[in-house]
């Protein structure tokens, strides 16, 4: 879990204009909500934020206009397409002990031969666990798994009290054999043979 302590202003003006005057202002609209409260719109400071959500499932201790700060996860970033800033977040109120559904990271820990290749069925894990201890990544050892060999989540070592909520023979990866360099280009000639180009009828010149 990572806890970031970041001061919030509220915030009364609503649009995309209102939205634009605030990025141009080194800061990030947002709105936090849940347990029953009514939605605030706020502002958040852009540099604080980047840096509180370099890892996935952020808790974060906001302080509204130099209030009590309340803890609070952050559910939905959105990213400008092209740049790497912020443009909105959506934060729900949390408390400690509370249980909260999130999708956390899986992370291939092991090494394997240079014959076999990894095939990632899924590349995150959705748990339930405590909302002030979610854990940044679920490790999955691949060492000494054959070729044919599947993961599947009921293998997967969880962090202490956390709870899958699918099937636990939902599949996470597979190992495979790594295609020779004949079967790749084999692959690859086949790919680049050239299409009969259909004509129409009556287009031939009389």
């Amino acid at each position: 879990m990572s806890e970031g302590k970041i001061a919030a202003v509220s915030r009364t003006e609503f649009g995309k204009g209102a939205a634009r005057r605030t990025r141009r202002a080194g800061l990030v609209p947002a709105v936090i909500y849940g347990h029953g409260t009514d939605p605030v719109h706020l502002s958040l400071p852009a540099h604080e934020l980047h840096l509180a959500l370099r890892v996935a499932n952020a808790v974060l201790e906001i302080s509204i206009d130099g209030g009590k700060s309340q803890l609070a996860l952050a559910k939905q970033v959105q990213h400008h397409p092209v740049k790497s800033e912020i443009e909105h977040l959506d934060l729900v109120i949390v408390r400690k002990g509370e249980k909260v559904t999130v999708e956390v990271p899986l992370a291939v820990v092991g090494d394997h031969p240079a014959d076999r290749m990894i095939l990632m069925d899924q590349q995150t894990i959705s748990l339930e666990v405590e909302a002030t201890h979610i854990p940044t990544e679920v490790e999955i050892s691949i060492a000494g798994l054959e070729i044919g060999a599947t993961v599947t989540a009921g293998d997967l070592k969880l962090p202490a009290g956390a709870t899958f909520s699918g099937e636990l023979t939902d599949l996470i990866l597979s190992i495979a054999a790594t295609p020779s360099q004949e079967a790749l280009d084999a692959d690859l000639a086949g790919g680049t043979e050239a299409e009969p180009v259909a004509t129409e009828a009556g287009s031939e010149e009389a």
